[in-house]
């Protein structure tokens, strides 16, 4: 099925969204679904996963509904290259995968049948999410978490971004360290430096990354958080004092 686009005066409040299933009857249930709420604006939906970023390219939208079972690419390698601008609303016949949509910060995780009601409870937490114009017409900024969760076996465990003074990449997997625990997941670095805010966090070696806020003291190469000695590696060291002193 060839992508089909949908071009029209946007209005500010309307959310625009993608939508990527491999059954077509999928993403006629979740077209007529959108075609319900006035805000909700369908830019485009596509059956191929590989559609999706050349569309994004032409057509941005704030919000996707992402299938994750798909041939070729699935949902879930597709959110990790959209990155985390564009907000993600998994779905999927498998509550098996809950876990692996939270763990990338979707939105919301809905179970197919989607009925109308669960779909537009997940839009209105995307709404949220986004940001609205408030009522005295001033746009805020999107709102953002203070935490992210991360997963750790079969558990998510919440971790704040103030409590986090530095992530530590460990050969298969990443160490979270924080003011009160250590805490281990299977999740790349680079995933993990995707779900950080750049204000706050930035990589300093291919093996760290640093809550700005948690260093104590500087010295040449080396980093002093606490007792613990994190180095900065070459290529990372401009952008680091770039971070420090802008």
């Amino acid at each position: 099925m060839p992508i089909a686009t949908q071009r029209s005066t946007v209005r500010y409040s309307t959310i625009r969204c993608g939508i990527v299933d491999d059954k077509p009857l999928a993403i006629d249930l979740l077209r007529a679904h959108a075609d319900q709420i006035s805000y909700l604006h369908v830019v485009f939906a596509t059956t191929n996963p590989l559609d999706v970023l050349p569309a994004l390219d032409e057509n941005p939208v704030d919000l996707i509904f992402l299938d994750i079972q798909m041939p070729g690419l699935t949902g879930l390698q597709l959110a990790n290259l959209i990155g985390t601008k564009t907000r993600i609303i998994f779905t999927t016949a498998y509550a098996d995968y809950a876990l692996d949509g939270f763990e990338h910060s979707a939105v919301d995780y809905l179970l197919k049948p989607i009925p109308f009601e669960r779909f537009y409870k997940a839009v209105q937490k995307a709404r949220e999410v986004i940001g609205q114009p408030t009522s005295s017409g001033i746009s805020p900024t999107e709102q953002t978490r203070d935490f992210l969760f991360v997963r750790t076996e079969a558990r998510l465990v919440k971790v704040t971004f103030n409590a986090l003074l530095y992530v530590e990449a460990m050969q298969n997997y990443c160490v979270l360290h924080t003011t009160d625990v250590r805490v281990m997941t299977l999740q790349p670095m680079r995933q993990m430096q995707e779900q950080l805010p750049e204000e706050q966090f930035v990589r300093v070696h291919k093996s760290y990354i640093v809550n700005i806020s948690s260093i104590d003291s500087v010295e040449r190469s080396r980093i002093f958080i606490g007792k613990t000695i994190i180095p900065v590696g070459d290529s990372y060291r401009d952008e680091f004092y770039r971070r420090l002193t802008g």
